[in-house]
């Protein structure tokens, strides 16, 4: 069985091909089980090897620039990650992804593949976190620890650029909304996070894509952040997007004590959490209905910080 199809120019990836990816490149690892892992993830395919290893395979070459600016595809963050996590994790305070080995294309399949030690935890759900104000401390300091690495040298953020890059794509996913969302309340949102000042302050490494499907937390605190694709130096304020796609209102200004982010930067990362989540939601309503409703939350906790009484959206079945 392949994993469900997200996107149309993606691979066909299933046990029988990830078995002899793996059979044929890591002979050593050959007849040890092999399972796929239920996942809202919607760049890579992930396999459970053994007890202690994920093969993790991307789904497609690239993404299309205008729809979905968060990267330029998962084959290209294969390198990457080989290369950087090794890097970061001995300065972080939580444990990230630790790359055991690379495969090749083979079998018809046309990419870099990686293979690393399996991370025990859960990802955790907005709105049934058991001690939000410590897992926004957690939160807080893993940002924070990021942050301080040194970034000479460091790959450009994928996503570590001003908002307005991201204007097009936006107004065009309000515009798809119309129905779905109150749309006027959205673009009211989105124009005043244009007018926030671009970041002025030293270039940090960011995680880029710190969403509950990349957080992994045991009894109830933080044990591991995983997907650094598009990790790299820029603008770090789109960190702060865990605090709308994660956190209750009432455990963010844990989160933001912790980085000690002022009015601009905290402005800027409500309206990073606004984007993704206005982007997300028309490409992956029919596909992924996790990320959906994830979209449809931020959207809602937005609209709530901006006093908006606007209804995000019509109901779990739109």
């Amino acid at each position: 069985m392949c994993a469900a199809r997200m996107h149309a120019d993606e691979a066909d990836i299933d046990v029988s091909l990830v078995r002899r990816l793996v059979d044929g490149q890591f002979p050593h690892w050959a007849g040890l089980p092999l399972e796929p892992v239920v996942s809202s993830g919607t760049e890579n395919a992930m396999y459970r090897l053994g007890e202690d290893m994920a093969v993790r395979l991307p789904r497609r070459e690239g993404a299309a620039a205008v729809r979905l600016p968060r990267r330029e595809g998962a084959a290209g963050d294969v390198e990457g990650e080989q290369r950087w996590l090794p890097r970061l994790a001995p300065h972080l305070p939580v444990a990230v992804p630790a790359p055991l080995g690379k495969g090749g294309p083979a079998e018809g399949y046309p990419w870099s593949w990686s293979v690393y030690r399996w991370l025990e935890g859960e990802n955790p759900v907005a709105g049934r976190i058991a001690e939000p104000g410590l897992l926004a401390g957690d939160l807080g300091k893993f940002v924070t620890a990021l942050r301080e690495i040194d970034p000479v040298g460091g790959p450009p953020s994928g996503r570590g650029v001003p908002l307005a890059t991201r204007d097009a794509p936006t107004r065009a996913a309000i515009g798809e909304l119309l129905g779905i969302i109150d749309t006027e309340a959205a673009t009211t949102a989105w124009e005043e996070a244009l007018r926030i000042p671009e970041w002025s302050g030293p270039a940090a490494w960011s995680h880029g894509d710190l969403s509950p499907g990349n957080v992994l937390v045991d009894r109830g605190r933080l044990s591991a952040v995983i997907d650094f694709g598009v990790a790299g130096v820029g603008d770090p304020s789109v960190d702060l997007i865990v605090a709308w796609n994660l956190l209750p209102a009432e455990a963010r200004g844990v989160f933001r004590e912790a980085l000690g982010a002022d009015d601009a930067t905290w402005a800027r990362g409500r309206g990073w959490a606004l984007s993704i989540a206005l982007i997300q939601l028309p490409y992956y309503r029919n596909t992924n209905p996790v990320l959906a409703a994830g979209s449809r939350h931020v959207i809602r906790e937005v609209f709530a910080d901006h006093g908006c009484a606007a209804r995000a959206g019509r109901g779990a079945g739109d």
